[in-house]
Order: structure tokens, then sequence, then C-alpha cells
């Protein structure tokens, strides 16, 4: 298998990755054959995945939109993935061009290719770091300067938690986050639930053969990540009802999505 250019040495090329998949199923172009093949299983088990995908990539918009009124003039993209258009800094400093950004991720491709298009850009970055310790990946954050600790800060939690297993504490990582940013930092999750459709989050997690390790959990599991937090309405609610702009952010039916979001507020 030839390993194009934009692929980082030492990367597993007969290994899903997470963000490759999701990179797939956004119909992007920055992932290798056994990726699309995940995507395309995915597909296969629940045909409406890519809505899914489509959808929480509209949620992230939205998230950082309100932010940005809320006063936010740097975020933290942690579990960032591969930046598709429309992505954070691009959201962000359209608004507001002095807004700082900085992607986090554990996928080498996903940190290259935001280098890659960050050329130039001196207002964000992307590193690689494991949110599973995130005292390490906090010094690394602060390392870059990007980031000033001491003033609020957006925690963007998009798609990731529910790549961490309950022996690895999300709720913990959460927590470790929330300890090291000041009052008036905001925090967005979005996590797959079992909450609308149990019967094809299980046929996911039965089934799947990418060995991708996805954790389903419920309402109140995800809820309960927002502790200290203090929940933005309309709480925690499916993906398409966190403050839809126009009817183009329903990519899917209400009643029917297979993520839950929601964005809280540091006091």
């Amino acid at each position: 298998m030839d390993r194009p250019a934009w692929a980082p040495e030492g990367v597993d090329m007969n290994r899903a990755s997470p963000a490759r998949m999701y990179d797939a199923l956004l119909g992007g172009s920055h992932n290798f054959e056994i990726d699309r093949q995940a995507a395309a299983e995915g597909r296969q088990m629940v045909p409406d995945l890519p809505r899914l995908a489509l959808s929480n990539r509209a949620f992230l918009r939205r998230a950082v939109r309100f932010m940005i009124d809320s006063g936010v003039r740097q975020f933290l993209d942690v579990g960032s993935g591969i930046p598709t258009a429309g992505n954070v800094h691009e959201v962000a400093q359209e608004i507001d061009p002095a807004t700082r950004v900085l992607y986090v991720d554990i996928d080498p491709v996903a940190v290259t290719h935001a280098a890659t298009i960050l050329h130039g850009n001196d207002r964000a970055d992307a590193i690689e770091a494991d949110l599973r310790k995130p005292d390490e990946l906090l010094a690394a954050a602060r390392g870059t300067g990007l980031i000033d600790f001491d003033r609020p800060v957006g925690v963007l939690l998009v798609a990731v938690l529910h790549l961490l297993q309950d022996e690895e504490h999300p709720r913990e990582m959460v927590a470790a986050l929330r300890a090291a940013v000041p009052a008036g930092s905001y925090v967005a999750i979005s996590h797959l639930s079992s909450a609308q459709r149990p019967e094809a989050a299980a046929r996911i997690h039965e089934e799947s053969t990418s060995g991708i390790g996805i954790r389903f959990r419920d309402r109140i599991s995800i809820t309960e990540m927002f502790t200290g937090w203090d929940l933005v309405e309309p709480g925690v609610v499916e993906l398409p009802l966190w403050r839809p702009e126009s009817e183009r952010d329903l990519h899917e039916t209400p009643g029917r999505s297979l993520g839950l979001a929601g964005v809280g507020r540091k006091a």
C-alpha cells in the first residue's frame, strides 16, 4: 500500500482511526482505505450515519459562535480530528480575527494536516496530545504560548468522550480541564448516545469490526460530565436541537439523533 504524501511516517495504515473515519463520513480525503471501510461498515449498519457526522459538525459551529457572542476569544479544541470546511478557527476568526485556537488530537495525521492548513496563521496551532493524560495535555497547551489560562477559554470536547471507556474516567478528564480554566470559561460536549435509538447504538457497538472502541452513554451519564459547569439552555439535548439557527441545521430528524450535546459555563 502506497503511503500518501500527507501521511506522516510511522502511522499504521492498516488500523482505522476515529479522526480519519469521521473525515471519511464527511466526504474528506485525508483517510486510508481501512478508514473508508470502517465508515462504509458503519453506514451499512446505520445508513444515516453521515447525517450524524454533519449534525455534529453543525453543533460545533453553533457552539463556537455562541461562545464568541459570550465573549470568549480563545479555544482549546480537544479531539479536534482532521479540520474540514467550517472548522473552529474559520468560524471564530471570521467573527473576530484576533481569536486564538489550539487544536489537540492524538492522531498524527490530524495534527499534520491541521498544521498544513494553519501555516501562516499565527493565532492558531495544532499539537499532538492525549485527553487521557490531561496534565501532559495542559502542559503542552501552555507550552505553545497560544492559550492564556488566566482568561476565559472555550473548551471543545466534540465527539471525543465516547472514545473513552468507563475505566478511563471521562468525567474526571472533563473535571481536570475545568480545573485548569478560569471562571467565565465554557465547555461544549457532544457524545454518541443510546437515548433515542438503542437498537442502532447496540448494532454499532456489537457488530463493528473496526477495532474502534465506542462507548454509547445515556443522557444521565452525559449530563454528569457537566458537573461543576452551569448548563446553558436548552441543556443536554439531541444534536440538531441545541440552538438550531435554521432548517439547514436539522441534518437529523429530531427524535432520531444518535448524539446528545450541551454547553456549560464555569461560574
